[in-house]
This record gives C-alpha cells, sequence and structure tokens, in this order.
C-alpha cells in the first residue's frame, strides 16, 4: 500500500502518530482546565497534536480503514484522536466513516465523538448528522447530534423544538443548549418545565438558556436554588457571584458556614469580585481542606500571585495518612484540577492585604487586582489561568446575551479569532452586569 502522494506506508510510523496524538490530545485536555496553564502554553502543546493527527490524515484512505476506523472502538483518547484524522481528512471517507461508527457506539464513547466533532468545525458530517435524530436513536446519541449542531450553529427551531420536552434531562438540556447557542426564542412554559426539573443538568441547561433569553424565570429560579442548598449547586453559585450585586455576595458568604457548600462557595466568591469576599478567604487561608482554594479566590480579586512569599512549597506539606478508622474510603481519589493550586502562605497574604486593601473601594467589583470592567475581562481571558477561562468567558456570553461567544475550549487558532471579534463587539453590548435587568 502507499500513500495519496504514492510512497510507500510505513505503519510503524502511522501507529506512532496515532498513540502521539491520543497521548498529546490528552495532555492538552487536561490542560484546558488547569490553574497553572495560560492560553500561550496551551496552543505549545496543542502544535504536536496537530502535527501528529496530520501524520494521520496524509496516510489517506488505507490508514483510515485499517489504522483509525478500529480506533473508534477504543479508549477515549484514541476515538479522538481517530475522529480528529477523520474529519480533518480532504476526501469525503473520512467523515463517512466517523458518521458509520456512530449508530452502533457504545454510550461511554459518545463523549469522546462530541469531543471530536467540536474541535472539527469545519468536517463534512455536519449536514449528514440530523438524519440520525431517529425515534429508536438511544438518549446519548441524540445528545451527541443536537449538541454539537448546536455548537456549529446549525441548531433551528423545528430541530430543537421536540426534544425540548424529551423524557431524558440529557437531551431535554442538549436541545435547551442548542436553542440558546442558536438564540431562538423559547416558549416560556418549556422552560419553566425545565427550571421545575429535579436533574441539575436540565435545570442548569435551563438557568443558563433562560438568563441568555432575558427571562427573569431563570434569575429566580437560581436564588432559589442556592437558597435551598440543595445538591449541584455549583452553577447557580457562580452566577450569584457573577452577578456583582453586594446582597448576592452577602448570600454566598453565609454558605461558608456549610462545608460541604464551602468549596463551591469559594470558586463563586472568585469571581464576585467584592472586598468583602477577599476578607473572607483571607479567613480561611489557614483552613487546610480549602486553603488553596481560597488562595486562589483571594488571587483572582485582588490580583496577589500566589507564589515567592506568599505560598507554601508542596513539599511541606503534611504526607503522613490518617489513622485507618479516619480514612474516607469513598473518597474520590482521582486528581483534580484544583490539586495542582499553589498553598497559599497566610501570615505574608495577611500583611500584604492590610496594605492593599486600603487602595481599594469596597462598592466596586475587580478582576484581578483592577476594576471590573469590560476591557478587564476581555483581557482576563488572553491572560488568565486556563481553569478560571471558562467561567469569565460565561460571563461574556451573558452579558451580551449570547452575541459574544468565547469558545475556549476549542483550538487556540479558533479562541483568537473569536476574542478577536469580541473587542471589537460595541461596548455598550458588554458594558452591564447580565442581571441588571432581572433586579427588583
Amino acid at each position: 500500500m502507499a500513500t495519496p502522494a504514492g510512497a510507500p506506508l510505513r505503519w510503524d510510523i502511522h501507529e506512532t502518530h496515532l498513540d502521539e496524538a491520543a497521548f498529546r490530545w490528552s495532555q492538552w485536555e487536561k490542560a484546558l482546565d488547569a490553574p497553572d496553564f495560560t492560553l500561550e502554553e496551551v496552543a505549545e502543546l496543542e502544535e504536536p497534536v496537530a502535527a501528529h493527527v496530520d501524520g494521520l490524515v496524509l496516510g489517506g484512505e488505507p490508514v483510515a480503514t485499517r489504522l483509525l476506523v478500529p480506533a473508534l472502538t477504543e479508549d477515549p483518547e484514541r476515538i479522538v484522536a481517530a475522529a480528529l484524522a477523520l474529519l480533518g481528512a480532504e476526501a469525503e471517507y473520512g467523515p463517512a466513516l466517523v458518521l458509520a461508527a456512530l449508530p452502533s457506539a457504545e454510550p461511554p464513547a459518545f463523549s469522546a465523538f462530541q469531543r471530536a466533532l467540536a474541535l472539527s468545525p469545519a468536517s463534512g458530517i455536519f449536514p449528514a448528522l440530523p438524519a440520525l435524530l431517529k425515534e429508536d436513536t438511544v438518549p446519548e446519541l441524540l445528545a451527541l447530534v443536537i449538541e454539537a449542531l448546536g455548537a456549529q450553529g446549525l441548531a433551528t427551531a423545528p430541530l430543537c423544538a421536540p426534544f425540548l420536552s424529551h423524557p431524558e434531562p440529557g437531551v431535554a438540556a442538549a436541545a435547551l443548549r442548542a436553542a440558546s447557542s442558536a438564540r431562538l426564542p423559547l416558549e416560556p412554559a418549556v422552560l419553566q418545565r425545565a427550571l421545575d426539573s429535579s436533574a441539575p443538568v436540565l435545570r442548569d441547561a435551563a438557568i443558563l438558556a433562560g438568563l441568555l433569553g432575558g427571562h427573569r424565570a431563570a434569575w429566580t429560579t437560581c436564588q432559589s436554588v442556592v437558597g435551598a442548598r440543595v445538591p449541584g449547586g455549583r452553577l447557580p453559585l457562580l452566577l450569584l457571584a457573577m452577578s456583582g450585586e453586594e446582597r448576592d455576595v452577602k448570600t454566598l458568604l453565609e454558605l461558608l458556614s456549610d462545608e460541604k457548600l464551602r468549596p463551591d462557595v469559594l470558586w463563586a466568591l472568585g469571581f464576585s469580585g467584592r472586598i468583602t469576599a477577599a476578607d473572607a478567604c483571607v479567613e480561611l487561608l489557614r483552613h487546610k481542606p480549602v486553603a488553596a482554594l481560597a488562595g486562589e479566590a483571594f488571587s483572582a480579586i485582588t490580583g496577589l500571585s500566589m507564589a515567592e512569599q506568599y505560598a507554601v512549597a508542596r513539599e511541606e506539606e503534611d504526607t503522613a495518612l490518617p489513622p485507618l478508622e479516619e480514612e474516607d474510603l469513598d473518597a474520590d481519589l482521582a486528581s483534580k484540577p484544583e490539586d495542582a493550586l499553589p498553598l497559599p502562605q497566610p501570615q505574608a497574604i495577611s500583611e500584604w492585604w492590610g496594605e492593599a486593601r486600603q487602595r481599594m473601594d469596597v462598592k466596586h467589583r475587580y478582576l484581578s487586582g483592577q476594576p471590573f470592567t469590560p476591557q478587564a475581562l476581555l483581557e482576563a481571558l488572553l491572560s488568565a489561568p486556563m481553569r478560571r477561562r471558562h467561567a469569565l468567558a460565561l460571563e461574556l456570553a451573558l452579558r451580551s446575551r449570547g452575541a459574544v461567544q468565547m469558545p475556549t475550549r476549542a483550538f487556540v487558532m479558533h479562541q483568537l479569532t473569536a476574542l478577536k471579534a469580541a473587542r471589537a463587539a460595541p461596548a455598550s453590548l458588554l458594558s452591564r452586569s447580565f442581571a441588571e435587568s432581572f433586579r427588583g
């Protein structure tokens, strides 16, 4: 066999391309949520991913059928790598092979396929996807197709409408996200049913769709969820903080007394920009279970970098195992993005804050030590840690009612293009808090 250019195929090289593409992509994907990576550093990780995927594409149809199609049934990383190469093929066979693999895929693989589709906006597969929206299609595939079409701006009212009331929360949530992404109008009754759902995935999708569409009921639900202290309230907590309202921040501060909610509340408070939130973070710097999260939130508000004299080296942590009777055998031992956060030095930070606080106005909202403005928000999307950019992009979308969107999980080139467009948007589009119209 030979490549399209006529050179003999080197199967060992193409197998290496697949292995490396899968591995490099998994590194890149993790970096998108890392607290110690910036967009520029992620771009560097992205280069080898593209190089190895291109190597697979150059193998042509022989490599596609012998190597890539079998990989579509393997581990998620290999599914994404193989699908990216197939979707990137110039000939029709590539997208057609991915399309043919979807109906027989197992549900755990759907998230990998969806990720590949999200990263391949120019693929020719999208016009053929609606054909998969059949009555006997499994819910996971329905959600995948709707989500993919919505992400590409291909969702229409006739496409979304039948699924907005689907009995599977994941499908209805995907339809809501697709509809709001396309800025389609939503019937208040349909939205309210989703807002009343006991499934957080559907409720949260309805809250975001409602806020983007200017529905007061969505903001009321958001406040009610936080007030009820129900499980799975991370998004409503974040939205309350983003409102910038003192009374909403006060509500969050009161929730810090709940140990189960404290990590999510601290995450939210970091986006509030309020001096009172920074004060609360300083108080928790010595509380080991959430010290790193408190330091992160404090840094996000004040701009102080958790480094040098303001951080404690990780190797200085007490690594002794707890007694067996005190060990949580049900604890999730998988690494989390916050595990890479630096540990704050409480005394040094407290001393710094004692002076810096006097130069800040308690009535203002801050972002990395600067007054919160649309320009500061756009600059943060370029320079902030990757872990925080998703929430910042959400505020950008909410402020503009969906007119300005930043795809923080896309390849860097697409992100930079979106950021350029955001900078060109009228200042008036981003100048007001998204919650301002819901007051009263």
